[in-house]
C-alpha cells in the first residue's frame, strides 16, 4: 500500500498535499493498470482517514466510520472516478453532531473539485435502503472500511451480504432486467464505433453484475479471461480520463487516437478490437452466467415438486440430438460416451445439432472440446464439411453456438485465418457489426435464401468468407478471393467448387455496385458484369450473397428499391450468359405517369413535378397530386399513414421531374432540393424522346430539344429529361410541389442563386465537433464502361448541396449530363454521371482524366 507520506514525501493532510501527490500519481508513466488504480484509493484512503480523525475529534461523534462503496469501494480509481462514500454510524450521537461530522468530510472533497456521491446512515437504515433500492444493495456488497469503527463496518457488510443471499431468487431476476434494459438503451458495446466503456451491453455495469451474482451463490460467471477482460476496460477508461481531463465513459471517436497512443498501442483501430475482445468476453459470460441463475431458479421451483410427486429424487432427462450430443436441462451437452479425444468431428456436430434444435451449447461441453478434442485431418472429411453447412443454415440460433465456439478458440483452430477478422471494428456508420459478427450474420440472412440456390452449401460458406479479407490490407475482395478459395480447399470441397466460392467472394460487391452505380441500359455495363460472372450458377449464388450481404450490413443497405436495380440487372446478365444479344437493349420502361408528366412538360415548356409514395419493389406506387404534403414512409422513420398488415412495405417517397432538356437541369434541380432541406436517397436522371404522335409545339416554342441527344438514335431528338428522385425531409414534413416548381423555375432563369443561399445557410450554422471527413475522390472508369459514353464517379462525405456542386461543376466543364445514379450509404455518397461532349460522344482519355481531376478540385 502506498501511503500519503511515501507518496509525496511530506505528512501534509490537508487539500493541498492531497491534490499535490494525487497529480504527482497520474503523471507517473512507470505506473498504470491496477497498481495506479490500487495507489490512488490508497492514496485516498489515507487522506479520508486523516479527515475523519480530525473531524471525529472536533464533533465528539463516537460509534461511526467511514465506508467507501462501489468502485472506490472495489480499490479502483480511475482519475476523474467519483468517490462513493458512506458515513456511517450507531445511532447513538445527536443529529447536529452526525451533520457537523459529515460537513467536515465532505466539503474538503468538494474543494478539491472532486464528484462525490455521499450518504449518512445507521445500520439498520442501510439495509433498508438496499431492501428498496437495488442499486444501493449493489453498491454496498463492495463496502469496503476506510476509518472509524471497524467492527461497525464488518458487521454491516456481513448483514448486507447475509441479506443478499437470502434474497437473491427474488434480487437476481430484477438485477437480469437491469441489464437488459441497459442493454436496449445503451447498445452492446463491442459493435458501436464510440462506445459507453461502463453502460454499453458488456461494459463494466457488466463486469460488475456478474460479481453479484457470484456474491450470491446461487450461479458463477466464467473464469476464464473475465479479470483480464475487466482490467481492460478499466485501463482504456483510465486513459480516457487522462486524455479528455473529464469524468467519462464514452469513447468519442476523437479520442480513440490519443487513448491509443496513452495506452502505447499502434492506432485507434487496435485500440477499438482490444475494447471489443474484452467487452465480448464479459458479454459471453454474461450470457452463461444468467442462463445458469435461470436454470437453478426454475430447478428450485420445479424439483421440489415433481420430488413429492415421484417419491424420491428424479434424473434430468436427456434426449438425443446426435452421434455424441444430447439434450439436457435446456443445453446441448456431450452424451456420456462420448469421446472427443477419438472423434475431430465431433465439436462441429454438437455445434450444429445445438443450432439446429436452437438450444445454446454448453459452456462445459464447449471447454471440454476446445481442451481435448482431437484435430481435423486437411482436408476435412466430407461430415465435417456438411456439419459446417447445417450449423450455418440454422439461421438466428447460428450466431449463439458460433460466438461459445469462438470464446474458447475452436473457430479459430477450424479456420485459422478467423483470428484476422475477429472483433475488427468496420469504421462505416452503415455497418451494424464487426467483421466476423458480421460475416456470421450474412450466414444467417444466406440461410432464408438457400432454396434460390442450386448450391446452397456454396451460398452458405461464401457468405462466412465474403469479407474474410479485410484482415489484410488492400482490396478485402482480391484478398479474400485467395483466402477463400484455400479455406474451400482446406473444408474439403473439391477444386471446381473452391474456385466458385473464391469467384463469388471476389465480385461479391459487382451486382450492388453495379445496380446503383451504373447505366443499366448501356450494354456495355451488362457485358461487363456478365464476363466477370462467367456463369449462371456463380450468378445465382451472387444474387442471393447480395442481397444477403447488404441486409447483414444495416438498414441503410437494403431496400425495396436497391432489389429491384439488382433484379433488373441480374435479369439482364442472366439473358446475356444464355446467349441473348445484348447489342439493342430494350429502351428504359416508362410509366404512365411518366410519359404523361414527359408529354406536360414539352408541351409547357416548363418543369412539370410530381411527388408519388413508393412501396413494394419501388416500382409502383400511389401518385401524390401535385400541391400536396406528403412524409416519407417506411425505412427512413417518417410517420407516415398507418397501413395493414398485409401492405407493401413503403420505401420512401419518389420525386419525379420532367422537363425540356437544356442545360443547367442537374445542378438546378439539385440545389432547390438542398434549399428545402430533401435528403437525396437516390436519384436517376435520363432522357426521354416521345413518339412523334405525343409530341406537340412547346408553347412559345421553348426549348424542347435545346442540345441535341442520341435518345433517339443518330440524328434523333431528345424531348425531355426526366429525373426520378427517392427523397425524404432532414425534419417535419415534405414541401408542396408547387413550391419546389416556383423554386426550380427561378433556377433555371438564374432568377434564384442557389450557391449562394446554400452557402448562407452553411455559414449560419457553426461546424461540430467531429472525425475530420476524408477528401472526395473523383475517377473516370474506363473507356470500356461505356460504349456510349463516359463513366465519372465521385466519392464523398453526403452533405447538403453536394449533387448541386458536382452538376455545377460539370455544367462549367461544358459536358453533357446523360444519366446520374445516386447512391447514399450512411455517411457516404456514390454519385455515378454518365456524361458526353456536347455533340453526345463520348470524352476521350485524357479529357476524361481532366474532367476527373477538376471536379475533384472543385469539390474539395
Amino acid at each position: 500500500m502506498t501511503s500519503l507520506e511515501e507518496t509525496t514525501g511530506q505528512t501534509d493532510s490537508g487539500p493541498s498535499g492531497y491534490a499535490a501527490a494525487r497529480l504527482r500519481l497520474l503523471q507517473e508513466k512507470a505506473r498504470s493498470g491496477p497498481p495506479r488504480r490500487s495507489a490512488l484509493a490508497s492514496l485516498t484512503d489515507d487522506w479520508l482517514n486523516a479527515l475523519f480523525t480530525a473531524a471525529v475529534r472536533q464533533s465528539g461523534v463516537r460509534g461511526a466510520a467511514l465506508v467507501a462503496v462501489g468502485g472506490y469501494g472495489r480499490g479502483e480509481l480511475s482519475p476523474r472516478s467519483d468517490l462513493d462514500l458512506l458515513l456511517l454510524h450507531d445511532g447513538s450521537a445527536r443529529a447536529d453532531a452526525i451533520a457537523a461530522l459529515a460537513d467536515r468530510l465532505w466539503y474538503p472533497v468538494w474543494d478539491l473539485g472532486l464528484a462525490l456521491d455521499h450518504s449518512v446512515r445507521t445500520p439498520a437504515e442501510a439495509r433498508r435502503t438496499a431492501a428498496e433500492d437495488l442499486k444501493a444493495q449493489l453498491g454496498l456488497l463492495d463496502a469496503r472500511h476506510v476509518a472509524g469503527d471497524l467492527g461497525l463496518v464488518t458487521g454491516v457488510r456481513a448483514q448486507i451480504l447475509a441479506d443478499w443471499r437470502n434474497t437473491a431468487a427474488k434480487r437476481l431476476p430484477a438485477l437480469h432486467e437491469l441489464c437488459r434494459e441497459r442493454a436496449e438503451r445503451q447498445g452492446e458495446l463491442r459493435f458501436l464505433l464510440e462506445p459507453d466503456l461502463k453502460e454499453a451491453r458488456g461494459g463494466l455495469r457488466d463486469a460488475t453484475a456478474l460479481r453479484a451474482v457470484a456474491a450470491s451463490w446461487l450461479a458463477d460467471a466464467p473464469r476464464a479471461g473475465l479479470a483480464e477482460a475487466r482490467r481492460r476496460l478499466l485501463d482504456v477508461r483510465d486513459a480516457l480520463h487522462l486524455v479528455t481531463g473529464r469524468a467519462t465513459d464514452r469513447l468519442a471517436l476523437q479520442e480513440q487516437d490519443p487513448v491509443a497512443a496513452e495506452l502505447g498501442l499502434l492506432d485507434a483501430d487496435v485500440l477499438l478490437r482490444e475494447v471489443y475482445e474484452a467487452a465480448r468476453t464479459v458479454s459471453y459470460a454474461s450470457d452463461i452466467t444468467w442462463r445458469e441463475v435461470g436454470r437453478v431458479l426454475r430447478a428450485r421451483s420445479v424439483r421440489p415438486r415433481l420430488r413429492a410427486m415421484l417419491g424420491g429424487r428424479a434424473a434430468p432427462e436427456r434426449r438425443p440430438l446426435a452421434e455424441g450430443v444430447v439434450e439436457q436441462d435446456g443445453e446441448a451437452v456431450l452424451a456420456r460416451a462420448a469421446r472427443p479425444e477419438r472423434d475431430p468431428v465431433l465439436p462441429l456436430r454438437a455445434a450444429a445439432a445445438a443450432a439446429q434444435a436452437a438450444l445454446p451449447l454448453s459452456p462445459h461441453a464447449v471447454r471440454r472440446l476446445a481442451a481435448v478434442a482431437a484435430p481435423l485431418p486437411v482436408p476435412w472429411p466430407a461430415e465435417a464439411r456438411d456439419e459446417l453447412i447445417t450449423l450455418l443454415g440454422a439461421g438466428e440460433s447460428t450466431v449463439a453456438v458460433w460466438e461459445a465456439l469462438d470464446a474458447e478458440g475452436i473457430v479459430g483452430r477450424l479456420l485459422p485465418d478467423w483470428e484476422r477478422v475477429r472483433c475488427r471494428p468496420q469504421r462505416n456508420a452503415v455497418h451494424t457489426w464487426t467483421v466476423d459478427r458480421h460475416l456470421v450474420q450474412t450466414a444467417v440472412q444466406a440461410a432464408a435464401l438457400t432454396r434460390r440456390v442450386g448450391r446452397p452449401d456454396l451460398l452458405l460458406v461464401s457468405a462466412l468468407l465474403h469479407d474474410i479479407g479485410k484482415g489484410w490490407p488492400g482490396d478485402h475482395a482480391v484478398a479474400g478471393e485467395v483466402i477463400a478459395r484455400d479455406v474451400a480447399a482446406r473444408i474439403g470441397f473439391d477444386r471446381e467448387d473452391a474456385a466458385v466460392v473464391a469467384a463469388v467472394v471476389r465480385h461479391h460487391l459487382l451486382l450492388i455496385d453495379t445496380a446503383t452505380r451504373r447505366d443499366l441500359d448501356d450494354p456495355a455495363t451488362v457485358d461487363a458484369v456478365a464476363a466477370r460472372v462467367g456463369s449462371l450458377a456463380t450468378l445465382e449464388l451472387l444474387h442471393a450473397l447480395t442481397e444477403a450481404d447488404a441486409l447483414a450490413t444495416g438498414p441503410a443497405a437494403w431496400s425495396a428499391w436497391r432489389a429491384s436495380l439488382v433484379d433488373d440487372l441480374v435479369a439482364r446478365v442472366a439473358a446475356v450468359l444464355t446467349g441473348e444479344d445484348p447489342a439493342e437493349p430494350e429502351p428504359a420502361e416508362t410509366s404512365a405517369e411518366q410519359e404523361r408528366l414527359a408529354v406536360e412538360a414539352h408541351r409547357t415548356g416548363g418543369p412539370v413535378l410530381a411527388l408519388r409514395a413508393q412501396a413494394g419493389t419501388g416500382r409502383e406506387g400511389g401518385s401524390v397530386r401535385e400541391g400536396a404534403t406528403a412524409r416519407e414512409d417506411g425505412a427512413a422513420g417518417g410517420d407516415g399513414a398507418a397501413r395493414g398488415a398485409g401492405d407493401p412495405e413503403p420505401v420512401g417517397v419518389e420525386l419525379l421531374i420532367a422537363l425540356p432538356d437544356q442545360p443547367g437541369v442537374l445542378p438546378a434541380a439539385a440545389g432547390v432540393l438542398a434549399l428545402h432541406r430533401l435528403t437525396v436517397r437516390a436519384a436517376d436522371l435520363r432522357a426521354v424522346e416521345l413518339p412523334a404522335e405525343l409530341r406537340a409545339d412547346p408553347v412559345g416554342g421553348a426549348a424542347g430539344g435545346a442540345r441535341g441527344g442520341e435518345g433517339g438514335g443518330e440524328g434523333g431528338r431528345t424531348d425531355v429529361l426526366l429525373l426520378s428522385w427517392r427523397v425524404a425531409a432532414e425534419y417535419g414534413s415534405l414541401p408542396q410541389a408547387a413550391r419546389l416548381r416556383a423554386d426550380l423555375v427561378r433556377a433555371l432563369d438564374g432568377s434564384l442563386d442557389i450557391a449562394a443561399r446554400l452557402a448562407e445557410r452553411e455559414a449560419a450554422y457553426p461546424r461540430r465537433r467531429g472525425v475530420t471527413a476524408p477528401p472526395p475522390r473523383v475517377t473516370a472508369a474506363p473507356a470500356t464502361a461505356s460504349r456510349r459514353a463516359t463513366v465519372i464517379e465521385v466519392r464523398a462525405q453526403d452533405a447538403p448541396g453536394l449533387l448541386h456542386r458536382i452538376g455545377r461543376a460539370l455544367e462549367d466543364a461544358a459536358v453533357r449530363v446523360r444519366s446520374a445514379h445516386v447512391s447514399t450509404l450512411g455517411a457516404n455518397a456514390v454519385d455515378t454521371v454518365y456524361v458526353t461532349r456536347e455533340d453526345g460522344s463520348p470524352l476521350p482519355e485524357e479529357e476524361a482524366a481532366a474532367l476527373a481531376k477538376g471536379l475533384e478540385e472543385a469539390l474539395a
